[in-house]
């Protein structure tokens, strides 16, 4: 009697909030480093386990190619596909594009961010926050989520890419109704597409000292349109993942008891509870995708040519043949696949400004809320529903009332 070949795995479902580090160990061991899984509507791809062979995927941009006019499915995918946002076809923003062309434009993605003040956008993201907590600080109990986390990287980055602080809240709005994908959605789509063009014609007429100025300066050719969808590209990735790194460090804080003496002292162990998120609770947990031009071997599985391979950023971080011992802290070990790998991965100048979002919003809420305690149990606090982004629904906190502080800091 032959035992049947293991099912493909839908890629969603309540496993990936509630238990994804057991599922992926599942999926290790019935498929191996790469297990075949099924999206929206029954569409097959690869999703990437193992840690080695996500580096080899990564780091062959010309085998797994980021062009996904490749995809040898695009026949069956509907109009309305739910996951068109996320794999989408013939976009002219940097995500699908390859080759030197993609160099080019990575390059002066870098270089305009790279020329962002380290002390302004810690000054920045420290006003934000202190305008942000002092519309909770009086309350005695918030959730930390929507009311903070969700509210102050963009904030940050609309400042520093040129818009004015009056269109930030806007802004925010905006691009939290894309992420939840509900009925404004759209709407929101059309505010920031409408706000990043408005934005490009101001500068194109006055530049000034911000990375939007600094793009236009430096297209080298590029189009107003490849412009502005850069743009529109680093403000989501910059953001969502930044909100959910500060959220999942707060929750890990909050719950974990080897940093109790981080709340009490406000700033000692942030920097580690940050790492170590990377690596246990990434922000990014998976991401579409890579796809081949020309069939392969991946893991000892047979890729044909046009297959889809999304990338398991969180399940190669906790690789047992990479992680043998997976409950260790991970202190400064900086190999997670957290910002991607490779051509492809987040320029480190955007890895820098996320940081210092992030560890600026957790630092100053520590030092404003001394007392901060979650005021929920623990084993109640839901994650959103998405196989692609790790977050918090919400992470409910009480702490003790104090003053706002106004423009005092």
């Amino acid at each position: 009697m032959t035992t049947p070949e293991p099912r493909p795995v839908p890629l969603g479902g309540p496993r990936f909030q509630t238990d994804p580090t057991e599922l992926y160990r599942e999926m290790r061991r019935d498929h191996g480093a790469v297990a075949p899984v099924v999206l929206d509507g029954d569409v097959p791809a690869w999703l990437v386990l193992g840690y080695r062979e996500l580096h080899q995927v990564t780091s062959d941009p010309v085998l797994f190619s980021r062009d996904s006019d490749l995809w040898n499915q695009w026949d069956r995918i509907p109009a309305d596909w739910p996951l068109l946002p996320m794999i989408g076809r013939k976009q002219p923003s940097i995500l699908y594009t390859v080759g030197e062309r993609h160099r080019e434009r990575a390059g002066v993605i870098s270089d305009a961010l790279e020329a962002i003040d380290p002390f302004e956008l810690k000054g920045h993201a420290e006003r934000f926050a202190d305008e942000l907590i002092d519309r909770l600080c009086g309350k005695g109990a918030c959730d930390i989520v929507g009311e903070y986390a969700m509210l102050l990287p963009l904030r940050v980055l609309a400042r520093i890419y040129g818009f004015s602080d009056e269109e930030g809240p806007g802004l925010v709005t905006a691009m939290n109704d894309m992420i939840n994908g509900r009925e404004g959605a759209l709407a929101g789509q059309q505010h920031l597409g409408g706000s990043m063009y408005a934005l490009l014609a101001a500068k194109s007429a006055a530049p000034g000292p911000d990375v939007a100025s600094r793009m236009l300066a430096n297209r080298a050719g590029f189009t107003l349109d490849e412009v502005a969808q850069d743009l529109m590209v680093m403000m989501a990735a910059g953001h969502q993942p930044t909100a959910d790194w500060i959220g999942n460090t707060l929750r890990l804080m909050l719950t974990d008891d080897r940093f109790a003496a981080s709340l009490a002292g406000g700033r000692h162990s942030v920097g580690e509870a940050m790492n170590e998120v990377l690596w246990e609770d990434t922000p990014t947990q998976n991401v579409a995708g890579r796809w081949t031009s020309r069939d392969t071997t991946l893991g000892g599985c047979r890729i044909a040519r046009g297959d889809l391979l999304v990338l398991g950023l969180a399940a190669a971080n906790s690789d047992p043949h990479v992680r043998t011992d997976a409950g260790a802290l991970t202190g400064g070990n900086n190999a997670f696949f957290s910002f991607g790998h490779g051509e492809h991965r987040c320029p480190f100048p955007a890895q820098e400004v996320a940081e210092v979002i992030a560890r600026t919003g957790i630092e100053v809420l520590l030092d404003r809320l001394p007392d901060v305690d979650l005021a929920v149990p623990a084993s109640s606090l839901a994650r959103r529903p998405s196989p692609w982004l790790r977050g918090l629904s919400e992470l409910p906190v009480s702490y003790t009332p104090t003053p706002a502080l106004g423009a005092t800091r």
